[in-house]
């Protein structure tokens, strides 16, 4: 007679004819049930399932867990489920929320942090030049001098004491909607400079090894627009170097542009004052150097000096390979400007 092996959340059934001939009841402990919940989707075997199939002999077997099967249990798709029990069902949904608390704990990634504060410098910056705009072309209504001028000096211009004006705004109340303008603006480059000055602080100490290579600014944004640190330390490096142009990446995909070259990473100084030519090959040196540092830093390890050296021999050797004659492209130098910049098409 074939006997059939069923597993449910209370315990491990031997069927046969549909009775239940032999059976390894599971604890009644929400953290035991959590804990044989978790070695079922890992697809291992619980400690019942281990103690029927210790007694098994030559039997043959079925089952309709495919789990099973590398036990040396036949699988058959038929074969009988698990019978059901009396068990109250508020224990099975204790241990599953148990078992989803501690999923989440394993899957938190302190680096959500990191990604939240570039993207406030990301937003800060939007705001700030629609904000800005708005602020300029209102004071030189009757401030002509200003005209030129940045938004954050045309703010600070406004706050200043007043000057004597013959087209000064006369309702006090609409001079004081354009000074609250001016005070949110310079509120707003206060907000920037501190989300700065936490990523300079932060990052080193989350990821020394990226921090080190790219610098603390780059490297929260290399993250953030990875998607955290664990999921750029799984990354291979030929997609870490078009991180950030994943448009320009998409119209290569459909014929109408060549593939990008590099992506966040031309926000490095050597790769941004590198030659035309020679940028491509940085890039992925780079990329290369900083895969690897982000797997260190995923897996906690110190900072290993060893990686920038390495990238900077390699920066040498790209430069020393320079075609005779060439001369570097001018052109105003990119600062480290809001993340969607460098998305652009490269």
């Amino acid at each position: 007679m074939i006997r059939t092996l069923a597993t449910a959340w209370h315990g491990t059934y031997l069927l046969e004819d549909g009775r239940t001939v032999r059976s390894a009841r599971a604890p009644r402990d929400p953290a035991a049930l959590a804990d044989r919940s978790a070695l079922r989707s890992a697809g291992s075997t619980t400690p019942e399932e281990e103690e029927l199939l210790a007694s098994r002999g030559a039997e043959r077997w079925t089952t309709s867990d495919r789990r099973l099967v590398r036990t040396g249990v036949a699988y058959d798709p038929r074969a009988p489920r698990a019978p059901a029990t009396e068990e109250p069902q508020a224990l099975q949904r204790t241990a599953l929320l148990l078992r989803a608390e501690r999923a989440l704990a394993e899957a938190w990634d302190p680096s959500v942090h990191l990604e939240e504060t570039v993207r406030v410098l990301t937003d800060v910056d939007r705001a700030a030049n629609l904000l800005g705009e708005r602020l300029a072309s209102w004071a030189t209504r009757d401030r002509p001098e200003l005209e030129g001028e940045d938004h954050l000096a045309v703010a600070r211009a406004l706050l200043a004491p007043p000057t004597a004006s013959a087209f000064a705004p006369e309702d006090p109340s609409v001079n004081a909607v354009r000074t609250d303008l001016a005070e949110l603006l310079v509120r707003l480059s206060e907000v920037r400079a501190s989300a700065e000055q936490a990523l300079r602080s932060s990052v080193p100490t989350r990821a020394p090894n990226l921090s080190q290579l790219l610098g603390p600014e780059l490297a929260a944004r290399l993250v953030a627009q990875a998607g955290g640190l664990d999921r750029l330390a799984v990354l291979p490096a030929s997609t870490v170097q078009v991180l950030g142009a994943e448009r320009a990446f998409f119209e290569h995909l459909r014929g109408r542009a060549p593939p990008p070259r590099h992506g966040l990473l031309f926000l490095h100084p050597t790769v941004q004052s590198a030659p035309r030519p020679q940028r491509g090959k940085l890039a992925r040196a780079l990329a290369a150097k900083a895969a690897i540092a982000s797997r260190l830093d995923r897996a906690g390890a110190p900072l290993d000096r060893t990686i920038a050296e390495a990238y900077e021999r390699r920066r040498a050797a790209v430069r020393a390979s320079r075609p005779a004659g060439a001369t570097r492209p001018r052109g105003r130098r990119r600062s480290l400007a809001p993340l969607d910049r460098a998305s652009g098409d490269r």
